[in-house]
């Protein structure tokens, strides 16, 4: 197939690329590197486009990936998350519309908020920020936007997504990235305490997969993609430690954040019932095939 890959030079769409690029698919990369990175597409054998969202590229194309996105949570300027997130994404669903082309998109686990886990797509949507709000609206795009077209329009609420291809993004990198590089410069590793807050971290590998089948299926449903199980930060060191071989105990700080999930844990009986997703990396795997492959 011809696919057209959004977002291509960041953590997701690059890693995502590079398994489109492995099954033959004839790839082409939309990126403003306003986020993304040359650096995580050094071996993508594909066309490269430098723009945003709002020029479209020569097609047709057979899918669109949407994985472009502003996904700085901290970012507080409303007018710019959403003309970014929003805005751009009517942009790619008038491409599909035009192309008869399907649609898989990321939205996020963000739009549950503080809801009580384990959390369902069925929930009420409670976004903390303007992020998960951006992504709250795109949803109700994309359903209307199926509703009209007919074409399919799936979903992915990512939850907290980790592994090789997120370094460029710094102190925005995963927990266990960020942890890993000050336990490796020798420092103890800063969490807000007490570090019971809990998170559903996701193994990259697993992204990708549920990417690949949400390809296969047509409607226009979301669906969650974490690992089905939720890890205290306290829990990500001690899985560091052993990995690493270390013994590094946390400092603990105070939390300047309002809008903080403490605890997210994905519910996949839809994912499983109807995409087939099955994640195969737990914490301590996932983090172990991270560090061997020298990317943590």
């Amino acid at each position: 197939m011809r696919v057209l890959v959004t977002g291509g030079a960041g953590f997701i769409g690059s890693n995502l690329a590079m398994a489109l690029v492995g099954e033959s698919h004839d790839v082409t990369i939309l990126d403003n590197f306003s986020a993304g990175n040359f650096s995580n597409l050094v071996k993508f054998k594909g066309d490269v486009i430098c723009s945003d969202c709002t020029v479209q590229p020569p097609g047709p194309f057979d899918i669109i990936f949407h994985q472009a996105s502003i996904t700085d949570t901290t970012v507080t300027d409303q007018n710019r998350m959403m003309a970014n997130n929003v805005e751009g994404f009517r942009h790619v669903l008038a491409w599909a519309a035009a192309w008869k082309a399907r649609v898989v998109w990321a939205s996020s686990a963000a739009i549950y908020g503080n809801s009580a886990p384990p959390m369902v797509e069925s929930a009420a949507p409670h976004p903390l920020n303007v992020y998960g709000y951006s992504k709250m609206v795109m949803e109700c795009v994309a359903r209307l936007w199926h509703r009209q077209t007919g074409l399919p329009c799936i979903g992915l609420r990512y939850f907290n997504v980790y592994g090789p291809g997120e370094g460029h993004k710094g102190r925005f990198a995963s927990m266990i990235y960020q942890l890993a590089q000050q336990m490796k410069a020798g420092h103890r590793p800063r969490i807000f305490r007490d570090g019971s807050q809990k998170r559903d971290f996701v193994w990259i590998d697993d992204v990708i997969q549920a990417n690949l089948k949400a390809a296969e299926i047509s409607g226009g449903e979301v669906f969650n993609v974490g690992s089905g199980i939720s890890e205290s930060f306290n829990s990500v060191i001690g899985a560091l430690n052993v990995v690493m071989h270390t013994n590094y105990e946390p400092e603990y700080i105070d939390n300047p954040y309002h809008f903080f999930q403490k605890h997210t844990e994905a519910d996949l009986a839809k994912s499983i019932a109807l995409l087939s997703y099955a994640p195969r990396s737990g914490l301590l795997e996932g983090v172990r095939e991270y560090y061997g492959s020298c990317a943590l």
